[in-house]
């Protein structure tokens, strides 16, 4: 069975660890010296039976999958499945996604943002730095604190999902808002379903963004659902840039009203100067939350766990929806 990888070369090292790079080469015909940046340019297409995506692939032409008459399987270590899931699920290929794997780091760095932004702990930190004073907690920060908070999550997405269940011991009110969620899954998650956007917005101390990217949630934290937040309440997006109205954002921070937490913007990167890198209510960071360095491995070990699976002619464990 003869394997390829698609996918930035000077990943391979930190997805693929010696171990992992052994055990695939056993499993499969493959060289792990050569990774393709493109379909067109993977050597003798024709007799590929499996793939082996990441990040910095190129996106896929019309066509690239005919030169690919055996391929049966498309394992993709990344978050997503990016171009190649329509073309290759319309020829019967499988696909196998890490997107489960990828939502850890995310939820873990999330929890974190959570715990961090209801103890002040961003802002009492600058605050310290620049008064360099004693700070009397409970007079100057007597708000501070995780325990009652109510965090407002926007999505029951994979990530979203896994947020509510670090939160679930943490004795916080959790609201969620989700138009496909039901008031079953909300349970689950020890979460109060609320139907209305807006309404979750006006009853949050702790706003966290977790929809997917697509034409109808751009921009869904609009101007209007921002303006009911309440004074002090942080804003925590590490989705996508593009689900926040960021000029309505920047004005409504530059009011000092609000606090964010962003892992992500629109575009990334932001332009030398832009306002966000210097708000002091701003918390920024260069996408993060993903999988980055020695979590990579584990993108890695997911990939190889269902390059197993299919060898052994067993489904997926984690199939592309």
């Amino acid at each position: 069975m003869r394997a390829a990888l698609a996918m930035a070369p000077a990943l391979v090292p930190f997805v693929f660890g010696e171990p992992e790079r052994a055990r695939l080469q056993h499993l499969v015909e493959i060289d792990m010296t050569f990774a393709a940046t493109s379909l067109p340019a993977i050597p003798e297409p024709a007799g590929i039976d499996l793939l082996i995506a990441g990040w910095g692939v190129a996106p896929l032409e019309p066509g690239d999958l005919d030169a690919f008459p055996a391929l049966r399987a498309i394992v993709h270590w990344g978050g997503g499945i990016g171009p190649l899931d329509a073309a290759a699920s319309s020829r019967g290929i499988r696909i196998s996604t890490a997107r489960a794997v990828n939502a850890i780091p995310v939820a873990e760095f999330t929890h974190a943002m959570i715990t961090l932004a209801a103890k002040d702990a961003f802002w009492a930190s600058r605050r310290y730095s620049a008064e360099q004073r004693f700070i009397d907690r409970e007079a100057e920060l007597p708000h501070t604190g995780l325990y009652g908070t109510t965090v407002g999550l926007v999505g029951a997405s994979t990530i979203g999902t896994l947020v509510a269940e670090r939160l679930a011991g943490s004795d916080v009110s959790v609201l969620l808002y989700d138009p496909y969620a039901t008031a079953e899954t909300a349970r689950r998650l020890g979460a109060e379903l609320v139907g209305d956007l807006v309404e979750l917005a006006r009853r949050s101390g702790i706003l966290s963004i977790h929809a997917p990217e697509m034409p109808a949630t751009r921009g869904m934290i609009s101007r209007d659902v921002l303006a009911v937040m309440p004074d002090g309440t942080t804003l925590i997006n590490t989705a996508r840039g593009s689900l926040v109205d960021q000029d309505a954002l920047v004005a409504e921070l530059q009011r000092g009203r609000l606090r964010a937490v962003l892992d992500v913007t629109d575009p990334e990167v932001l332009a030398p100067g832009h306002p966000l890198y210097s708000l002091p209510n701003v918390f920024l960071t260069p996408h993060l939350a993903g999988s980055t360095g020695s979590e990579l491995r584990r993108l890695g070990q997911a990939a190889l766990a269902e390059v197993e699976r299919f060898v052994a002619g067993e489904p997926f464990a984690h199939p592309a929806p």
